[in-house]
């Protein structure tokens, strides 16, 4: 069911965009960059907010988890809640929600309070993340114009957690809040350019009521996964609390399958990962972000615990990679038109597990260029493909009121891919801690992660290998009947190919 627009948005006949499709299109990117500028600035700032705030180690690990938490465990909910209750008027709700949790994440004088902003954002950001995205793909025509759009759109994350790695660097020098605060007038004036460009959108009427029980079984299976696996590292993996935990969410997602194909409008329609597609694109999403956030997190230890370098530093060694994607975002829908998804995803899964494994020649006194410009080169380039190109595979070929469901569960996959295999990496670096934290013990503790990386990548292009199909070449039948259609009919003239 396409939603109507009180204004048009539709591009031009020629295809050129108009001036108010530009904006409808600015607006959802500058959400998607708050969204990811929001998670690299606060790593930087966690010494700072520590020391002014008294927070212990386990009490810092609260403010960035409970994002995480408030983000992966709602993405189901806040992509069907679009769906149902209109895309634009959910999306503008939690915009707003946003710009006051960044508002009081910079004012209060709390750590409790400080992780109660964080975990409401993570909230908002649950519901303006697969709406925005599902009015990209409802509003831009499958094909050329969406792939552009999404290309586009998904490029804003990589740019804006690059730069709020460097401006998080910049910032924390004066002070930690001005980290807190800066999303909070940018989402502002979002806010005001989406009341006036975003397209209106009715509420979905034939939905067959809503799934309460479905929607309550996923959030909480959600929730206390993400849950288990953020306090996994600390509570130990083969703990009671944790293993009971575990089988908890197993119960719970099992009653949520169950319910959900009894349900006559469900939270998630279990028909859409009967698609190979679908599944790729998801276990995909899963091996993307799982990865990548588990080599960030290793090298932002290496450059600034074992090398010595500073947060604006570390920020800096990043910046290629993103800025990578960010001047490649023009073309990367041109190159999804003429190649496809999937050899897109297996190209850049290709180029990550090649950059993760040239990143093993580190050392404690690396030269740039030569150790670590390479790997975030490689890397760079493998975002800038795989990403857009997820998005592309996931919500191609679904019906608009299904989008953002797909979209809740697409981001819900990454999400969820980024807290379970950082967990992951943790763990393997903690197993290998040396007895004698001498530097050289420490990096070679490193090692082990790095490779784990590398492997999850590998697994990644493993998955996507699966979905591909040799080109169809013609076949000499095709010739023959030809040739007999035109000796039947001796007064047409032949085409010629």
């Amino acid at each position: 069911m396409t939603s109507p627009l009180t204004t048009p948005a539709a591009p031009a006949p020629e295809g050129r965009w108009t001036p108010r499709l530009w904006g409808t299109l600015l607006v959802l990117c500058a959400a998607m960059f708050l969204d990811a500028l929001d998670v690299s600035m606060v790593g930087v700032a966690l010494p700072s907010i520590g020391s002014d705030l008294d927070l212990s180690t386990s009490t810092l690990q609260w403010i960035v988890s409970g994002y995480i938490l408030g983000y992966g465990g709602l993405l189901l909910l806040g992509g069907r809640t679009a769906d149902l209750l209109g895309r634009r008027q959910v999306f503008l709700v939690a915009l707003g929600v946003f710009a006051l949790a960044s508002l009081l994440g910079g004012l209060v004088d709390s750590g409790p309070l400080l992780i109660a902003s964080r975990f409401i954002k993570g909230l908002s950001a649950a519901f303006t993340a697969p709406a925005g995205l599902s009015i990209i793909t409802t509003t831009f025509a499958e094909g050329p114009l969406r792939n552009r759009a999404l290309s586009i759109y998904t490029t804003c994350a990589a740019t804006g957690f690059s730069m709020g790695l460097v401006l998080s660097g910049l910032l924390t020098e004066a002070s930690w809040r001005l980290t807190m605060l800066l999303p909070a007038p940018i989402a502002l004036i979002a806010l005001v350019a989406g009341l006036k460009l975003l397209p209106r959108s009715e509420r979905e009427k034939d939905h067959n009521g809503y799934d309460v029980p479905g929607a309550v079984l996923g959030t909480a299976s959600m929730l206390l996964l993400v849950f288990t696996v953020v306090q996994a590292p600390e509570a130990g993996w083969g703990s009671a609390r944790t293993l009971l935990s575990f089988l908890a969410v197993a119960v719970l997602l099992t009653v949520f399958v169950l319910v959900e194909r009894r349900s006559a409008g469900p939270l998630i329609r279990l028909g859409v990962l009967r698609s190979g597609t679908q599944v790729r694109a998801q276990l995909g999403a899963l091996a993307f972000f799982g990865s990548y956030v588990g080599f960030q997190f290793l090298t932002t230890l290496y450059m600034q615990s074992l090398l010595g370098w500073s947060a604006l530093h570390t920020a800096l060694a990043f910046l290629p990679a993103g800025a990578l994607v960010a001047i490649s975002s023009t073309k990367v829908g041109s190159i999804v038109d003429r190649f496809g998804t999937q050899r897109l995803i297996a190209a850049g899964f290709a180029l990550m597990v090649v950059g993760y494994a040239l990143f093993l020649r580190i050392d404690l006194d690396p030269v740039y260029a030569a150790a670590i410009l390479p790997s975030m080169l490689l890397i760079g380039a493998a975002c800038a493909l795989v990403f857009p190109s997820l998005n592309i595979q996931a919500t191609n070929g679904v019906e608009d009121h299904e989008q953002g469901m797909v979209s809740g569960l697409l981001n819900t996959s990454v999400q969820v891919g980024g807290a379970i295999f950082l967990a992951v990496v943790t763990a393997v670096v903690t197993a290998n801690s040396p007895g004698t934290a001498t530097p050289q013990a420490v990096l070679d503790s490193y090692r082990p992660g790095f490779v784990v990386t590398a492997g999850i990548a590998a697994v990644g292009l493993l998955i996507t290998l699966t979905g591909l199909r040799p080109r169809r070449t013609r076949q000499p039948s095709i010739v023959v009947a030809r040739s007999t259609v035109e000796e039947a009919q001796p007064d047409r003239v032949p085409v010629r190919d």
